[in-house]
């Protein structure tokens, strides 16, 4: 198992024990089984059991949630679905259709796993050459793929949900970092990670830069962003958000977002895109390990919260 949830292991742990619930621990923290004397339930990954098996399936589609919002009216980051032909007993993808999503959208397009998380396999393209080869590597696996515009994304802000009640909104900010017209971007980057850290840094670096733009001098006061992405594991940074009118209309529009697809329990993705906030997707797996390690006490209170909704609230005082 990969990304094994340790800061959810450990909100876990901590209720069954405050609450005298058994626990068995099963694959590392990715299968937990609870139970107390009237109930047996079980985790999986960073599922908790809270959504139907409807409303977990939409969420992990990010082409029919795309869809299925825009019919309800919900401003959205459209998503167009690929099958990979091995699915389909063709021989390969409809290209001509395909490639027609490059013409209405020149400024490029991005190609995901449909049903992807993390930013794992999230490529921008910009020429039908591109657009093919980015295809192909999700395709050969026997995955669908999805297809958005490329878009100038000014923001983006996570709402994780529970009942329509919002538990964490953070900004995912993303790395950047200033010149000072000695060192390169890469070296620069490098400074400000820990020793243990750098050679995942350089991994994404050399996935984001050619080597010419990782070994140039960024002049003096010059900024450079790290990430074209948004990603906590591409090295963003979540920054919450304090009450105002920001964090009310992402809350309002993630709210939208979960009525649609009736989700109880999510993390909801905005954006901001010419002065637009629009969802660009929504996640029944509420993925928290990045947070943990800049704000754990909010990640067991959402797990607290959670897990109170499935063995009920302990009694008052």
């Amino acid at each position: 198992m990969i990304n094994h949830p340790h800061h959810q292991l450990a909100a876990v742990t901590r209720y069954c024990a405050e609450r005298g619930i058994l626990l068995d621990v099963r694959e590392d923290g990715w299968l937990l089984v609870l139970q107390d004397t009237t109930r047996r339930h079980l985790i999986f990954g960073y599922d908790l059991g809270l959504n139907s098996a409807v409303a977990h399936r939409i969420a992990c589609d990010k082409a029919a949630t795309a869809a299925l919002l825009a019919a309800a009216g919900v401003p959205a980051v459209p998503h167009a679905f690929v099958l990979a032909p091995a699915l389909t007993g063709a021989r390969e993808p409809a290209w001509a259709s395909i490639l027609e999503r490059l013409e209405t959208h020149p400024d490029g397009l991005v190609v995901k796993p449909n049903e992807g998380t993390s930013g794992r396999g999230v490529t921008r393209v910009t020429t039908p050459a591109e657009l093919k080869d980015a295809l192909a590597r999700i395709l050969d696996t026997g995955a669908s793929a999805a297809i958005a515009p490329l878009l100038e994304i000014a923001d983006e802000v996570r709402v994780i949900l529970l009942d329509d009640v919002p538990l964490i909104a953070y900004r995912k900010q993303r790395p950047v970092v200033t010149g000072d017209g000695v060192r390169s971007l890469g070296e620069i980057a490098a400074a400000f990670e820990p020793v243990h850290l750098r050679a995942a840094l350089l991994r994404r670096l050399a996935d984001e830069f050619d080597a010419p733009a990782l070994d140039a001098i960024v002049p003096q006061g010059e900024q450079r962003l790290l990430s074209w992405r948004h990603n906590l594991e591409f090295g963003a940074r979540p920054m919450l958000l304090a009450d105002g009118p920001l964090r009310e209309t992402c809350i309002a529009l993630a709210r939208d977002a979960a009525r649609v697809i009736d989700i109880r329990y999510a993390s909801v993705d905005v954006v901001l895109v010419e002065g637009q906030w629009r969802v660009l997707e929504i996640n029944s797996g509420v993925k928290m390990e990045a947070l943990g390690r800049h704000a754990p006490v909010l990640v067991e209170q959402a797990c607290f919260a959670a897990l109170d909704k499935i063995f009920g609230s302990p009694p008052a005082g």
